[in-house]
C-alpha cells in the first residue's frame, strides 16, 4: 500500500465512527498553517502577498495542539508558507506525533537537509515535499533556478535517514504530461513512499493569474498522465480521486473534509477561499453556509476547482457511504488498475507545448528577495 496499514486502519475506523454517529459533515484532515512566510515567491501562490506584519506572525505550539484537539481529525497536514522557517516546528511535530496524529509536513525542501536532525523518524511523520515536475518545470513553477536540485537532495537525504517521504506536485496550464510521467519515475527512483498530484487553484492574491487550469483542460491533462500508468508508481491519493481528475468520476466538493486553522482562526470555507474566519471549530461547522460552495452552488470561485482539499474527502466519504462504495474502493486497492487507454496514449504521443512564458526568478540582493523576469527556455 502507499500508506502504512496502521494509518489506513486508523482513518477507516475513524470514518466509520462518524458514519455510525450519523454525521454528514466531519473533518478528515486538518490543514494547520502555523505561518504564511516562505523562502520562495511562487507566482501561483497567494500566501506571501500578505503585509510584513502578517508574514512575521506564527502560531505557538499550544495553539496548534488546541486546534488539533478541537478538530479531532486523524491526519494533520502542515502547509504554509514554509513550515521549516517556524523556530518551534520540531516541537509542534513532536507533540502531534506523541498524540498519534498522522502528520504530513509540507516543505519546499530548501531547508530540509540541514534541519533533518531536529526530527525523529516515525510512522506518524511524513515529509511532503513540493516538487512540481522535472527540473525546468519545477524551477519555473517555484520561480527559482536550482530549486529542483535542492529539493531532490533533501528528498534523498530524508529517505536515507529513514523518514517517510511523500511528494506533492501541482500542475498548471502548459504542463507536459510526458515530462510529468518521467518525473514520476524520478521520484520513485529517489525512494519516495508515494506521490500526490493535483491541478492548481486560482488564488486571488497570486501574481500569475494566467496559468490556472479549467476543468476541461484538467481532465484532458490528467487523463494523459494517469492512464497507461506504470505499476511502479505509488500515489498518496484515493483511487477514486485519481479517477475524478481523469474525468471518470464526478464528486461534489466537501470543503469541511479538510478544514484550515491559521493565525487568523478557522478559515471559511477552505484554505483556498477567504470568506471569513470562525473563532472555534464548532462555529466553523455550524455557521458556515456550506450550500454556497461547490460546483452546483453557482459560486464562480468554485467553478473550476478540482483540488484534493475539496474532492478527495468526497471520494473517501463515498467509500464509506454504501456497500457499493466500499466494494468499488476495495477492488481498486486490491486490484489496482493501470487504466489502459489507447486514446490517452495517442494524446501523449501527439502532445505539443501550447506556449512558452517567462520565468519569474528569485534573486538575492543584500539578504532580500527580489523578483526578476528571465527567459523560461
Amino acid at each position: 500500500m502507499a500508506v502504512p496499514v496502521s494509518q489506513a486502519w486508523t482513518v477507516a475506523t475513524y470514518v466509520l465512527k462518524q458514519k455510525l454517529k450519523g454525521r454528514k459533515r466531519y473533518p478528515l484532515v486538518l490543514m494547520l498553517e502555523p505561518l504564511f512566510r516562505c523562502n520562495l515567491a511562487c507566482a501561483g501562490c497567494g500566501k506571501i502577498q500578505y503585509p510584513a506584519h502578517i508574514l512575521k506572525a506564527e502560531l505557538s505550539p499550544e495553539e496548534c495542539f488546541k486546534a488539533v484537539e478541537e478538530c479531532g481529525a486523524p491526519m494533520v497536514s502542515i502547509p504554509g508558507g514554509e513550515p521549516l522557517l517556524h523556530p518551534k516546528m520540531p516541537e509542534i511535530v513532536a507533540g502531534l506525533v506523541a498524540h498519534k496524529k498522522y502528520v504530513y509536513m509540507c516543505t519546499n525542501a530548501l531547508l530540509l537537509k540541514e534541519k533533518l536532525h531536529l526530527f525523529k523518524p516515525s510512522k506518524y511523520l511524513s515529509f511532503s515535499v513540493h516538487v512540481d515536475g522535472e527540473r525546468e518545470h519545477h524551477d519555473f513553477s517555484v520561480c527559482r533556478e536550482g530549486g529542483y536540485d535542492i529539493a531532490m537532495e533533501g528528498v534523498r537525504a530524508a529517505v536515507a535517514a529513514g523518514f517517510r517521504v511523500t511528494t506533492n506536485t501541482t500542475l498548471f496550464d502548459g504542463a507536459d504530461p510526458n515530462s510529468v510521467r518521467r518525473h514520476f519515475d524520478q521520484l520513485m527512483e529517489a525512494g519516495v513512499e508515494s506521490m500526490m498530484v493535483s491541478p492548481g487553484y486560482t488564488y486571488d492574491k497570486a501574481p500569475d493569474q494566467n496559468h490556472f487550469l479549467g476543468k476541461a483542460k484538467s481532465r484532458r491533462l490528467f487523463r494523459a498522465i494517469l492512464s497507461n500508468r506504470k505499476k511502479t508508481w505509488k500515489f498518496n491519493t484515493h483511487p477514486l480521486f485519481s479517477e475524478f481528475l481523469m474525468g471518470k468520476q464526478n464528486f461534489e466538493c466537501t470543503p469541511w473534509g479538510m478544514p484550515t486553522f491559521s493565525i487568523f482562526g478557522w478559515q471559511k470555507p477552505c484554505y483556498l477561499l477567504q470568506d471569513g474566519y470562525a473563532d472555534t471549530f464548532e462555529e466553523l461547522m455550524e455557521a458556515t453556509q456550506w450550500e454556497n460552495y461547490g460546483a452546483k452552488s453557482g459560486n464562480p470561485q468554485c467553478a473550476n476547482c478540482m483540488v484534493h482539499s475539496g474532492h478527495e474527502a468526497s471520494a473517501v466519504d463515498y467509500n464509506f457511504s454504501s456497500l457499493k462504495g466500499f466494494l468499488v474502493t476495495a477492488s481498486k486497492y486490491m486490484f489496482p488498475s493501470t487504466y489502459e487507454d489507447a486514446d490517452a496514449q495517442k494524446l501523449l504521443n501527439e502532445w505539443r507545448p501550447e506556449h512558452a512564458t517567462p520565468l519569474v526568478q528569485i534573486q538575492s540582493s543584500t539578504g532580500a528577495n527580489q523578483l526578476q523576469s528571465v527567459s523560461g527556455d
